[in-house]
């Protein structure tokens, strides 16, 4: 699940968006969300082109700088040299754009400052084109849990045949004793393993994730940090389980997710808090390793 919200915003008055903290207001929009605001601002093209990789989820820019126009900006960030397909919003105070090609996932934005402020208007138009683009992430979300889902089917699937398998055999008794047995000696042989390993990484590597969290937290000093990440397993990682056996739902023409056991509900108001909670746990872990020296 993406965390991160990076926005590319080229303007030679940037500063002025900066001193109206209009660029606040745009990180502010986005932590509602449930995002990390990630901008980074510059106010020459070259430095623009330094930093520009198809990692962004939104790039602004005027359209009308000292060193460039609009047109030859798009035309170099959607070149060969750069394929960089990124939502874009070009903006002006001039009413001139009325003979630009309308290139694919490129808005364009003519204020008129007699009527309203430049800025803000650009402020509203970016928020809704990162509304827009929220709404296309949300889409990938659903595809990954399609996946997940069709994985979880494919389970159940096997489940019930394996069953079927045993009720119909003139033996199930010794069926169920091969699958006990098995079962125990795959677990034997995970206990001799991790008894013979002394490296370290490899340790922490076969554990998995709900062993590791509970490590951390025995080891933990009392405090805040300590308290914060009793709640990790509840949040991330059983979350995270939930989430690859959930089951997708249609139904008065929106879809969603469910966990089938406790019918938690995986729609975009619940993934907005998944995102807030795992932005909440880097943050923790980071605090962590700082603290730690690392």
């Amino acid at each position: 699940m993406k965390i991160d919200y990076k926005i590319l915003w080229l303007d030679d008055q940037i500063n002025d968006f900066i001193e109206d903290e209009i660029i606040e207001e745009v990180e502010s929009f986005l932590v509602t969300q449930g995002f990390r605001p990630k901008i980074t601002t510059v106010s020459k093209s070259e430095d623009f082109f330094k930093v520009l990789d198809n990692s962004f989820d939104l790039i602004l820019t005027d359209y009308h700088l000292n060193d460039i126009n609009g047109d030859e900006v798009i035309k170099k960030i959607r070149s060969q040299d750069y394929s960089v397909m990124t939502e874009v919003l070009f903006y002006t105070a001039k009413a001139d754009l009325k003979d630009t090609d309308k290139i694919s996932r490129v808005s364009f934005l003519e204020t008129n400052t007699l009527l309203g402020d430049h800025r803000d208007e650009v402020l509203r138009a970016t928020i809704n084109l990162i509304e827009l683009t929220i709404k296309k992430f949300q889409d990938i979300v659903a595809m990954r849990g399609m996946i997940m889902q069709e994985t979880s089917s494919l389970d159940v699937e096997m489940e019930i045949i394996l069953k079927k398998i045993i009720d119909e055999s003139k033996e199930p008794e010794t069926i169920i004793n091969v699958i006990k047995t098995k079962y125990k000696e795959s677990n034997d042989k995970f206990n001799k393993n991790i008894d013979k390993e002394n490296d370290i990484d490899n340790i922490l590597r076969i554990i998995g994730a709900s062993h590791r969290w509970r490590a951390i937290v025995r080891n933990l000093d009392n405090g805040e940090i300590k308290a914060i990440m009793t709640d990790y397993e509840k949040e991330i990682i059983v979350i995270r389980n939930k989430f690859a056996h959930a089951e997708l739902i249609s139904e008065e023409g929106r879809q969603y997710f469910r966990d089938r056991k406790d019918g938690l509900d995986f729609n975009q108001e619940f993934c907005q808090k998944i995102r807030a909670d795992l932005i909440k746990h880097k943050d923790n872990l980071d605090g962590l390793k700082t603290e730690l020296g690392n």
